[in-house]
């Protein structure tokens, strides 16, 4: 039976222990100068409605350092349910690739895909969940704190899909995860209430805070995204006037002692909401993150097509 990754809640805890366990070996041996193929011959097929930078280079070249191979396909050459319906997307690329990343706008394209294809999907991003970034964010956690079980993660800003995967990802591992949004910008009813039921069975929590500085200060890492997702640009001017609060800068910091980390999926908006002495400093997590995507996402491969 097939498997798929649309969001994180569709791994068990120990999955996704595998999974980050897998990542930091494959991590280590690439350093190491380990590279044997663990896909030989296995075909990608990559699926993007979104640019993104990380995104495809990390799977681009994850695919070719596990011995196989990856096909961009841009927003002209598929249009899902215009140009040709997604029923017929998912059974053509199924006959073509070994597995098939999508990076869409509506999470509803990612299930039909799923519905359809006979190979695994995975979830690029969507309006609903990233967890591809949420297994690399994790993954950074875990090699800064030496674990996730217990450590509190404040995330500021704006409710999206980077946030639910932190949710019902450090819900899975037993982390403490704080989202402080303005009011009317939270995440979603439902992805709380299954991460606050994940957290109850970790020994994990969530709370929910509209207070930037109640979140900060009994974190031990911090984390923001932008304030404004791709399909917001309308939204964009009414909401630098209510995020300046959630800027993660040198003030905020010098009032949240605990922090060991600053955390961002990129791309960043410097000077909206993490300033360049953040982002530059000597906790910032950026890079480490964007490394990780490309180990972490090897790992989901391994998972879907060997496991």
């Amino acid at each position: 039976m097939k498997r798929d990754l649309l969001a994180l809640r569709d791994l068990s805890p120990a999955q996704l222990a595998d999974i980050l366990s897998s990542a930091a070996k494959l991590k280590a041996d690439w350093k190491a100068g380990q590279r044997g193929p663990l896909l030989p011959g296995r075909t990608l097929a990559m699926l993007f409605q979104k640019p993104s930078l990380r995104t495809r280079t990390s799977f681009d070249l994850g695919m070719y350092q596990l011995g196989g191979y990856a096909v961009y396909l841009s927003p002209d050459e598929v249009q899902l349910g215009k140009r040709e319906s997604t029923a017929d997307v998912a059974r053509v690329l199924s006959r073509y690739a070994d597995a098939i990343m999508a990076r869409v706008f509506a999470h509803s394209d990612l299930e039909d895909l799923a519905r359809w294809a006979s190979v695994p999907v995975i979830n690029g991003l969507s309006d609903l969940a990233h967890p591809c970034q949420g297994i690399a964010d994790l993954l950074t956690i875990q090699e800064k704190m030496g674990t996730l079980r217990g450590v509190h993660l404040t995330y500021l800003g704006d409710g999206n899909n980077v946030l639910h995967s932190l949710l019902i990802g450090g819900a899975l591992a037993g982390m403490h995860v704080t989202a402080a949004c303005p009011a009317g910008y939270g995440p979603q009813d439902q992805v709380v209430a299954e991460a606050i039921t994940l957290a109850a069975a970790s020994g994990g929590s969530i709370t929910l805070t509209t207070d930037p500085l109640e979140g900060a200060r009994a974190a031990e890492v911090l984390y923001t995204d932008t304030w404004t997702s791709m399909g917001q640009e309308a939204e964009a001017e009414a909401r630098r006037q209510i995020f300046p609060a959630y800027q993660i800068n040198d003030a905020l910091l010098a009032q949240a002692p605990l922090v060991q980390g600053v955390m961002h999926c990129l791309p960043a908006h410097r000077g909206e909401e993490i300033t360049d002495s953040v982002a530059d400093g000597e906790r910032s997590w950026l890079f480490d993150q964007a490394e990780n995507r490309l180990h972490g996402q090897k790992a989901v491969l391994v998972y879907l097509l060997e496991g």
